[in-house]
C-alpha cells in the first residue's frame, strides 16, 4: 500500500518559517519526482515546487521562489518543503505528490498523493 502522509503544518505568523515533511512508503522512493502542490479552498490546485529523484535540479512556481526550498533526503524516503518569509497568501492545504515521470508534468500525470497538511499565516 502506497502511502504518502504530511506532516509539519500549523499556524505561523507573517514573516514566519515552517518546515512540511512527506514520508513515503509503499513504493520505490528513489525513481520518483516528487512534488509539492496546494489548493486553496474554491480554487483550484496549483504546482508548488518539485524535485527529481536525483535533486539534480528543482522548479518552483514563481510566488514561492526566494522563499520556499524544496529537498529530498532518499535514505529515509522523505521529500521536504522548507517555507521562510511566509505571507497571508500563503495560507492554504499542501499536498505532496509522486509521479514516475519527470519535472513540469500536468498535475494529474502524479499518480499519488498524501491526504495533505494545513498551513496558516496569520498577520
Amino acid at each position: 500500500q502506497v502511502r504518502l502522509v504530511e506532516s509539519g503544518g500549523g499556524l505561523v505568523q507573517a514573516g514566519g518559517s515552517l518546515r512540511l515533511s512527506c514520508k513515503v512508503s509503499g513504493l520505490a522512493f528513489t525513481i520518483y519526482t516528487m512534488a509539492w502542490f496546494r489548493q486553496a479552498p474554491g480554487k483550484e490546485r496549483e504546482f508548488v515546487a518539485g524535485v527529481p529523484w536525483d535533486s539534480s535540479t528543482t522548479n518552483y512556481i514563481d510566488s514561492v521562489k526566494g522563499r520556499f526550498t524544496i529537498s529530498r533526503n532518499n535514505d529515509v524516503n522523505t521529500v521536504y518543503l522548507q517555507m521562510d518569509s511566509l505571507k497571508l497568501e500563503d495560507t492554504t492545504v499542501y499536498f505532496c505528490a509522486a509521479t514516475r515521470l519527470g519535472l513540469g508534468r500536468p498535475e494529474d500525470e502524479y499518480s499519488f498523493w498524501g491526504q495533505g497538511t494545513q498551513v496558516t499565516v496569520s498577520s
